[in-house]
Order: structure tokens, then C-alpha cells, then sequence
């Protein structure tokens, strides 16, 4: 599949849903459970290999899951990369064609500086999108204006953090970026008016307590991801089914 195509799968009459992966196995149970794109979470793929978060797994072994997954569901593959694993612009592209290579067609690109709240300067990210971009991969611009509160315990659904995000998403748009992750955002309204205001497909990350997909799809949603939910759920029930064996 050409960027061209997977950029396809946003614009349809109904989100691009994407239930977040961690290995080849799971890619394979989202393929045959009738996925129509597989994608990776960062934490959840790090955690299955006994790694935390922030770009903690090296890259190489990375790229190796990513070979993995690509030769196993056929089914085109974005690859959450975090910051990109690079400082320079010129590591990040090299990193970028890598990642093409082992066969994903998209990635997730975040503002976030790793190990920090803050984020980096909205032209400095535009520079790495155009990077990503420029190596063939379809870019997911991550703003992460609304994880960070989330987190942290406070609301993320404030309306001057989706004035700053629409700023961003005119930005990273003109840069290449195919589509703008919003994680942490939630609010309906807020979605709505986001949604209006861009002019590129908007991906949220399913939360407790959100609209169905056809409902945000009528808000004007394009992809909704599950972040890592679906890993954590699954080790849930390995915990659950482990210790009541154990218990015979």
C-alpha cells in the first residue's frame, strides 16, 4: 500500500479504528478480527518486551518487532515512534527510511520533548514532519497539549488548548503531516469544533466515557486509536487467569 492509499483510509465515511497492537500476534488477532490498518502503541510495545516507555527500547530492536508485524498481517502498519529516536534532523530521516524499509507505511511523530512536559517549538516539529514525511511515511502529528494535563490529573478539555492545537495543526499540516493525534482530548464539543477548524483528518484516543466511533465520526473524527489499552487489558487478564490457576 502507497501513502497515498493509507491517507485514503482517512477520509472515508467512517473512522479509521484502530485497536493499538504490541507484537506480531496481536497483529495478526486485530487482522482477523477484520482491522482494515494495524498500529502500534509505543507503551504497550515497549512494556511486552519488558521495557518502559520514552524511547527505552532501542531502536534496532524496534525496527526487528516492526519486521515482524509487517510480515504477518497484511494489513498496512503505522509504528508510534515517540520523538523519533534522534535529535538531529538528519538521524530522524535516517530513522524515518529505516522504518519505511522494515515496512510500516505511517507513524506517529509526537511534540513532546522525551523525559519532560514540555513540548517543542510547533516549526522546530514542523522541520522532523517534513523529514518523516519526506521519507515516504505517512505522519500522524502527536500534539501532546492534552495528555500532558490528563496525566497529570487535570481536565485536558479546555478550550485554549484547542485554540493552541488548531495553531499547531495549521503548522504540522503544511509541513506534510497527514493527520493531527489529539490524545487526552474528549469533550465532544471541543472534538466538534476542532474537527471544523482544521483542515486535515483529526485522530482521537478512545477514553472512558467517549461517544461511540459513529458518533465521533458524525463530530467529524477521522481515526480513533485505543492507545494502550488493549495491551493493559490483555495483561490484566493474564494477571487474573494466572493467579487463579495458581490458587488451583
Amino acid at each position: 500500500m502507497t501513502k497515498e492509499e493509507f491517507a485514503a483510509l482517512h477520509t472515508g465515511s467512517e473512522p479509521l479504528v484502530l485497536f493499538n497492537i504490541w507484537d506480531a500476534g496481536s497483529a495478526r488477532a486485530v487482522s482477523d478480527a477484520g482491522g482494515r490498518a494495524i498500529a502500534t502503541g509505543s507503551l504497550s510495545l515497549a512494556g511486552a518486551q519488558g521495557y518502559d516507555d520514552g524511547e527505552q527500547i532501542p531502536f534496532e530492536a524496534l525496527l526487528e518487532i516492526v519486521r515482524r508485524i509487517a510480515g504477518t498481517a497484511p494489513l498496512p502498519l503505522s509504528v508510534d515512534i515517540e520523538t523519533g529516536y534522534a535529535d538531529e534532523i538528519e538521524a530522524l530521516a535516517a530513522n524515518a527510511a529505516a522504518l519505511r524499509k522494515a515496512g510500516a507505511i505511517g507513524c506517529n511523530l509526537e511534540d513532546q520533548l522525551i523525559g519532560s512536559d514540555a513540548l517543542r517549538d510547533p516549526y522546530q516539529q514542523a522541520a522532523r514532519i517534513a523529514a518523516v514525511d519526506a521519507a515516504g511515511l505517512f505522519v500522524n502529528a502527536r500534539t501532546d497539549l492534552f495528555l500532558a494535563p490528563l496525566i497529570a490529573g487535570e481536565s485536558p478539555n479546555r478550550a485554549e488548548l484547542v485554540v493552541a492545537a488548531i495553531e499547531r495543526a495549521v503548522i504540522y499540516r503544511d509541513a506534510g503531516a497527514g493527520c493531527l493525534f489529539v490524545p487526552g482530548l474528549s469533550d465532544p464539543a471541543l472534538i466538534a469544533e476542532l474537527c471544523e477548524a482544521v483542515s486535515m483528518p483529526v485522530n482521537v484516543m478512545r477514553l472512558p466515557g467517549m461517544l461511540s466511533n459513529a458518533e465521533l465520526g458524525r463530530l467529524g473524527v477521522a481515526r480513533i486509536s485505543h492507545g494502550p489499552g488493549p495491551w493493559r487489558e490483555a495483561m490484566a487478564q493474564v494477571g487474573e487467569a494466572a493467579r487463579a490457576a495458581l490458587a488451583g
